[in-house]
């Protein structure tokens, strides 16, 4: 588990390299950047090489900050199961139906991740989910393949982004590999060979999806 921990890092890093390199491209048009929170609200799903990951920063913040996220994490787990009581430990969405669910979550769409601290700014930014990191802009493979053309409203301001080759990364390797990845963890840490096993961030917080997890900063 440690050595798929270990690789899914370094996935992540080259996620952060290829931000790094369109941020350079285009330092004018893109609002992205660490301590902007705007898209940073709501409850979206993560993998558990991500709840792994994330669990493994939270454990080495301070204790009093441990202590008021795991109270708002449960908090906020107890409002879910308010209206989803089959959502126990270990938290895995796939284990509830579907129907209302997406409608349940729209409900915390304006609720701010529980991780930003009183300026905006994420308390374990060096540990957050791929998600966070792929968020803001289109992700188009070198070769000019799509994989997703939503883009924050922030960035590229009258401008098509589609159209920017500076944008494009080696994204249809990336995510397949990241699906590989999931797919490894999943098998070890809940014995099913599927990429389909997602969390939330409060859940992440209470269960320890990878014990051992490499420590430091991606």
């Amino acid at each position: 588990m440690n050595e798929l921990l270990a690789e899914y890092a370094a996935l992540l890093a080259r996620v952060d390299a290829w931000f790094a390199g369109a941020l350079a491209a285009y330092p004018d048009d893109i609002t992205c950047h660490r301590g902007c929170s705007a898209c940073c609200s709501g409850l979206f799903d993560i993998t558990l090489p991500d709840a792994a990951l994330l669990k493994s920063g939270f454990d080495l913040l301070p204790s009093s900050i441990r202590e008021a996220l795991t109270a708002q994490a449960q908090a906020r787990i107890d409002a879910l199961r308010m209206r989803r009581p089959e959502f126990v430990p270990p938290y895995l969405l796939d284990g509830l139906s579907e129907e209302g669910w997406l409608e349940l979550l729209a409900e915390f769409d304006d609720s701010p991740c529980l991780l930003l601290d009183p300026k905006g700014l994420c308390l374990l930014y060096a540990y957050r989910p791929m998600t966070c990191r792929l968020h803001g802009l289109p992700l188009m493979d070198l070769t000019g393949e799509l994989h997703d053309d939503a883009c924050c409203t922030l960035n590229f301001i009258g401008q098509e982004p589609l159209q920017l080759t500076g944008l494009r990364g080696e994204f249809t390797e990336i995510l397949s590999q990241e699906t590989s990845l999931v797919a490894e963890f999943n098998l070890l840490a809940t014995g099913i060979f599927t990429a389909q096993r997602d969390t939330l961030i409060p859940a992440a917080l209470l269960v320890d999806h990878g014990a051992g997890a490499p420590h430091g900063h991606l």
